[in-house]
């Protein structure tokens, strides 16, 4: 019964330990100072588009940013940016193959039951 009582108040202490911990977590947070602004949003950079492009959209991911272009023809390009320096790390042209005949494509066995 004694050790009962003993592991009842420990187990008590645990969870306020526990909480206060959680507390003070939650207080740091709060009063943590902001992130600065990335290194681009420091100068400005200009990008040249062909002729009658438009942007379709950008996503950043991992220190890159990419442009996906429309262009005039109806064709994409994907404009990859750095960051950091703003230099254009790579451009992508999208293109569309062209169609296949049925009869280009290789034939599938139908299996025999």
């Amino acid at each position: 019964m004694r050790a009962l009582k003993i592991l009842v108040v420990a187990m008590g202490l645990l969870l306020v330990a526990g909480t206060a911990v959680l507390v003070v977590a939650v207080i740091a947070r709060i009063n943590r100072q902001p992130t600065p602004a990335s290194p681009l949003a420091a100068h400005a950079t200009t990008i040249d588009l062909p002729p009658g492009a438009h942007v379709v959209g950008t996503q950043a991911s991992g220190g890159r940013l990419v442009i996906r272009v429309g262009l005039a023809d109806g064709g994409e390009e994907l404009l990859v940016l750095d960051l950091a320096s703003g230099a254009r790390v790579a451009a992508i042209t999208l293109q569309t193959k062209p169609a296949t005949t049925r009869h280009d494509l290789p034939e599938t066995p139908v299996p025999q039951r």
